[in-house]
């Protein structure tokens, strides 16, 4: 069912960033309504919300041509989240303080749903004492805040003060929103590629985008649990509220996973990591020859150790891509390595694999093998934890 989300957009200069925030939360099936302050509006015209939510704009608690309802108790039993972007020192002082004077003020007070605050406004403003403690109050009353970035500011000063950028709005959006069955539960993820060096110029890699491992955090995440990310070189934007353990080598990635591993209660190994690495690392650039070759040695199997160390209770995920009889060599990886259960994709599969935003895949457990038809990575994400935590 789709959600409706009510935004509040308070008379500041970040209110015209609002219109790509309501856009891009429509796009995503969202139901949204907006809420102006009078001086709100002389940033952002009403007809740019309403054109973009497809919904009318509400502003004036006395207007009269409405429908015959009391709106701003319609919008306030209507709506699964309130977000106030951006959110004044006034409008939070109202809100800290019980003070219900306009459209967004009334209808804020009359909503039982989650509510987010962004802050946006000058530097001094928010350092403010009253400021930080109306921002305090409305924590212990259970609403969630989503932090002011720092940088230069409309009035020309430089500090924090600045909208958050959307990307962190809808993030937390999303962690609010969603349910919490993973709540209280550690989990540490693994993404990416590893790189291992020849010389200082030169390496031998993947071409793992960390697309799969980034999608399974972020699902974490969102369903409550306290995740950790171990991730080898990517371009993808490190994920809100996520602690990420950046590394670079399959020997960085052991160190990092073996040393906290005991701590979990779920671990996934959805990286890359190389099988083999030179066995000599030259430290000047190597020259150019006719011909030449390059000793490798193996890397230490994670998934191996992990599978051979684990402790009781111990969920432990494992990846396998292939290029040839996918099942037989996951079953085999799965009873080798100990792991619970190996998502395994084959590589020849259109659509699945590296650097694309959609997998299919088999999830093999040791009794029974779950086809997963092609889908965005994100959405799968939400399956396979669902599917291999459903008993925890």
């Amino acid at each position: 069912m789709k959600k409706t989300i009510v935004i509040g957009v308070t008379g500041g200069i970040a209110a015209f960033k609002v219109a790509q925030l309501v856009s891009n939360l429509k796009k995503k099936g969202y139901e949204i309504h907006v809420i102006m302050t009078e001086s709100a509006t002389k940033f952002v015209h009403p007809i740019t919300f309403e054109t973009l939510s497809n919904n009318r704009v509400s502003i004036d608690t006395f207007d009269r041509n409405f429908q015959y309802d009391v709106e701003h108790i319609s919008l306030a039993k209507k709506a699964d989240l309130f977000v106030v972007a951006p959110a004044t020192a006034n409008v939070i002082g109202k809100i800290a303080n019980g003070i219900a004077d306009d459209m967004l003020t009334t209808t804020i007070m009359a909503c039982t749903c989650p509510k987010i605050i962004c802050p946006a406004m000058n530097t001094n403003m928010l350092n403010n004492p009253i400021t930080q403690d109306n921002i305090n109050k409305l924590k212990g009353y259970g609403y969630h805040f989503v932090d002011s970035g720092d940088g230069f500011l409309a009035c020309g000063d430089v500090g924090s003060g600045r909208l958050a950028n959307l990307d962190i709005i809808e993030d937390e959006i999303e962690i609010v929103l969603s349910k919490k069955p993973l709540l209280n539960k550690k989990i540490l993820i693994s993404a990416g590629p590893t790189i291992e060096a020849i010389d200082p110029v030169r390496y031998i890699t993947n071409h793992s985008s960390g697309k799969m491992g980034y999608s399974l955090a972020i699902a974490a995440r969102n369903l409550g649990a306290d995740v950790t990310l171990v991730s080898g070189k990517t371009s993808l934007k490190k994920p809100h509220k996520v602690n990420v353990i950046d590394i670079v080598s399959a020997d960085d990635m052991f160190k990092e996973i073996t040393s906290i591993s005991e701590k979990f209660d779920v671990i996934i190994m959805s990286a890359a990591v190389a099988d083999y690495r030179p066995k000599n690392v030259s430290d000047s650039k190597i020259k150019k020859s006719l011909d030449m070759s390059i000793e490798l040695e193996r890397t230490k199997d994670i998934l191996e150790h992990i599978g051979k160390n684990k402790k009781e209770n111990q969920v432990l995920i494992g990846f396998a891509m292939e290029t040839e009889d996918l099942i037989e060599n996951a079953k085999v990886k799965l009873e080798k390595k100990n792991a619970d259960y190996i998502i395994a994709n084959n590589l020849n599969e259109k659509g699945a694999g590296f650097k694309v935003d959609t997998n299919k895949v088999t999830i093999i457990s040791k009794n029974e093998n779950k086809e997963i038809d092609l889908m965005d990575k994100s959405d799968l994400a939400y399956l396979i934890l669902d599917y291999c935590l459903k008993e925890e």
